[in-house]
């Protein structure tokens, strides 16, 4: 059978035919219109989607590759990963990265996607920016180009957070230009990122009226920290003044205790009805100085308020201090873990 006969002899080779043809023209700029529109998560719906977190520190080697899936397993859904760029800038003009300091950081941004886990990637140089903070602007700027550009390609699974807890010198008039330049430069090379903002003074609730944000962009999660009352959760820290030589207090869950925190984070609830905005509580834990059942007590009315008000939440923290998981002995703080994940 020649060409011309098997056409007029099957019609369907000729509508199959045309199909190719057609296909092999126009359906990559389908496939690349599907993959750009399916990059794109609304903010509500990427907050539901962080759910339950833990802040965690990627050094290896104490940091070990199964706690992704360990993680995972326990029923956390995003892990919190606070970085320091500052400490490997190479110079004082561009602030270039040392590009050995992206090594842990991609180390566990791919362990934990591989593990099922959504991941934040916290600027955490709080401390250096309360001091001089117009002085450190370039260096804020300069590094958030280079932590942008390097995970531009990363799936929507990875949010961005532009600043731990500003405080000090940094005014809220001064977070709001700072954060409004970042997330341009941010939006330059990832344009549908998840970004997580929070309000000057240590992320406190009080301060949600300051935050200034960019009306026309949705794509943003507000994140506030709580540590209160901090002379419970703090009793014994020696980093802090106030609470470092206090012991012996407890929290015992009376309807004036739930009622302090309640009342706070109704505050927290209607800022984000009236503007429009998920929240996201970044941070909160008792420390370990504390008597272990006020601790669990408060942990757990503190997360089951937080997921009633339909918050993400991320415990802090997984090692170090506020220790959800013991590293030298390898097994988890259950009455922690417990109080944040109930047992099913």
């Amino acid at each position: 059978m020649n060409k011309n006969q098997m056409f007029s002899a099957n019609p369907l080779i000729i509508l199959t035919v045309i199909f190719i043809l057609s296909y092999s023209l126009f359906a990559p700029e389908f496939i690349i219109a599907a993959e750009k529109s399916s990059q794109k998560v609304e903010a509500f719906e990427q907050n539901k989607r962080l759910g339950r977190g833990v802040n965690i520190n990627p050094r290896r080697p104490r940091f070990k590759e199964q706690y992704f899936k360990m993680i995972k397993d326990a029923g956390f859904n995003h892990i919190r990963i606070p970085i320091h760029p500052y400490r490997s800038a190479m110079d004082t003009v561009n602030y270039t990265i040392n590009p050995d300091f992206f090594n842990d950081i991609d180390w566990a941004v791919k362990n934990a996607l591989a593990s099922g886990l959504l991941v934040i990637i916290d600027q955490h140089e709080y401390n250096s920016m309360a001091r001089n903070p117009m002085g450190k602007r370039d260096m804020f700027l300069s590094t958030w180009q280079q932590i942008a550009d390097h995970y531009k390609d990363y799936p929507n699974e990875v949010l961005f957070e532009v600043l731990n807890e500003p405080n000090g010198e940094l005014t809220s008039d001064m977070w709001n230009e700072f954060l409004d330049e970042a997330l341009k430069i941010i939006r330059k090379s990832n344009p549908d990122r998840t970004v997580i903002l929070g309000p000057i003074s240590w992320y406190q609730i009080n301060y949600l009226d300051q935050l200034v944000l960019p009306e026309n962009d949705r794509n943003i999660i507000v994140t506030i920290h709580y540590y209160s009352p901090m002379q419970f959760t703090h009793q014994g820290a020696s980093w802090s003044a106030q609470t470092k030589d206090l012991s012996g207090i407890k929290w015992n869950g009376t309807p004036e205790e739930k009622k302090a925190i309640t009342d706070d984070f109704e505050k927290a609830k209607k800022w984000s009805e009236e503007h429009n905005r998920p929240l996201f509580l970044g941070e909160f834990g008792a420390y370990e100085k504390g008597d272990m059942d006020s601790r669990v007590r408060w942990t757990s009315f503190v997360t089951r308020t937080c997921e009633k008000m339909g918050w993400s939440w991320a415990y802090w923290q997984f090692d170090s201090d506020f220790i959800v998981y013991n590293v030298p002995e390898e097994h988890w703080v259950e009455p922690i873990l417990h109080a944040l994940i109930p047992p099913k």
